[in-house]
């Protein structure tokens, strides 16, 4: 039985954490600042897929956007981030910079949200988006698993949403991280693959679920 099988497509989100050219473009933030990995690189690749699929089956798209609000002493950054990434400056994550934006491989987004720190859920307006779009169960994909995706999803596991993360659409700083994180995290949300996740979609099962709604 596969973690997919119990979603509602009509109540169903794809949920997009941190995806953004700050992040992971060669060109952005993180990439100057030479906190770069080979997997977290090779995520767009491995994700667009998935987002299609997602069009196709007419769930909506969510990404959350890291951002930097700017203050009059330069961004605000918590003392942590500071600290783990001082390479951070004026105009990184900025709001409607190049930089906060989604990748461009992701394709069109329907709603970005905003996000200040790990979970995307706090001080944001990410659950009254869910909530207005009648959406139940996430289908979580991003950076970093053992940040941004872990937080959130706990999160999401408090507030009673369903959530199934795509553990080769996630990645972190190290393979160790990024293994320990999606076993920790299966004690609270289903776990597959992006394979399973086109498969579910182009199989008819999809189909079938919403012919028993």
């Amino acid at each position: 039985m596969s973690a997919l099988d119990d979603l509602d497509p009509k109540s169903t989100a794809l949920l997009l954490v941190d995806l953004q050219n700050d992040f992971i473009h060669p060109d952005g933030a993180y990439a100057r600042g030479g906190a770069t990995a080979a997997s977290i690189a090779a995520l767009p690749e491995r994700v667009a897929p998935v987002a299609e699929a997602a069009r196709t089956a007419g769930i909506p798209i969510v990404a959350t956007l890291f951002t930097l609000v700017p203050g009059p002493n330069g961004p605000m950054i918590s003392d942590h981030l500071a600290r783990l990434r001082p390479f951070l400056t004026t105009g990184d994550f900025a709001p409607g910079s190049w930089g906060q934006a989604p990748l461009d491989e992701l394709g069109p987004i329907d709603v970005t949200v905003e996000k200040v720190a790990y979970s995307a859920f706090h001080a944001s307006r990410l659950e009254f988006v869910l909530d207005r779009m009648g959406v139940k169960s996430l289908i979580v994909a991003g950076i970093v698993t053992n940040g941004g995706v872990a937080s959130t999803v706990r999160a999401a596991h408090v507030l009673d949403l369903h959530t199934v993360v795509l553990s080769d659409g996630c990645a972190a700083f190290s393979d160790e991280a990024h293994d320990a994180s999606i076993a920790s995290l299966s004690t609270v949300s289903g776990i597959a693959t992006c394979a399973e996740f086109g498969t579910f979609f182009s199989s008819g099962a999809a189909g079938a679920a919403r012919s028993l709604t």
